[in-house]
């Protein structure tokens, strides 16, 4: 079985990223942490070179490799969110300490990297069987910064969002 392991770019802050995502996610978990064998043009020998930790069965790696890439919005992950509570709770915690709030349920931590906080009823009320409700719940979400599942059902339902 293949295994694919996404690399977050860091510059300096590879340990400090990963152990602030291990405790935003209940499942995360630090795997290894791998120290500069010798200086090169990123780390200096013996400081941290690369992080890797785990969320769930999802494996990723925090390389610091300098000041030269920074994030963008081309890349993001989606947290599948089971109710409003926790919508609530990642936004929150996300947009804390230097994070940013964005359109449509996107935001950024505080280390730049693009987040999705979906509520799971978003997709059930934008694949309902009345598409005229899903276009009103389309049109509620695009106005939104943090998705607020009640004005959703509202939309969907014909109220005001």
């Amino acid at each position: 079985m293949t295994t694919i392991t996404a690399c977050l770019w860091f510059d300096g802050q590879a340990e400090e990223a990963a152990r602030f995502y291990v405790d935003v996610f209940p499942d995360g978990r630090i795997d290894a942490i791998q120290r500069a064998a010798s200086d090169n043009p990123s780390t200096a020998e013996g400081a941290v070179l690369t992080v890797e930790f785990s969320v769930g069965e999802q494996r990723f790696m925090a390389l610091n490799g300098g000041p030269e890439y920074r994030f963008s919005e081309a890349v993001s992950f989606v947290i599948d969110c089971v109710d409003q509570a926790e919508v609530d709770r990642y936004w929150a915690v996300l947009t804390a300490d230097g994070g940013e709030p964005g359109p449509c349920g996107w935001c950024k931590d505080r280390f730049g990297l693009s987040w999705q906080v979906v509520p799971k009823r978003l997709d059930e009320l934008l694949a309902g069987p009345d598409a005229d409700g899903a276009r009103r719940a389309m049109q509620a979400m695009l106005g939104m910064s943090k998705l607020d599942v009640a004005a959703l059902e509202q939309a969907y339902e014909g109220g005001p969002a």
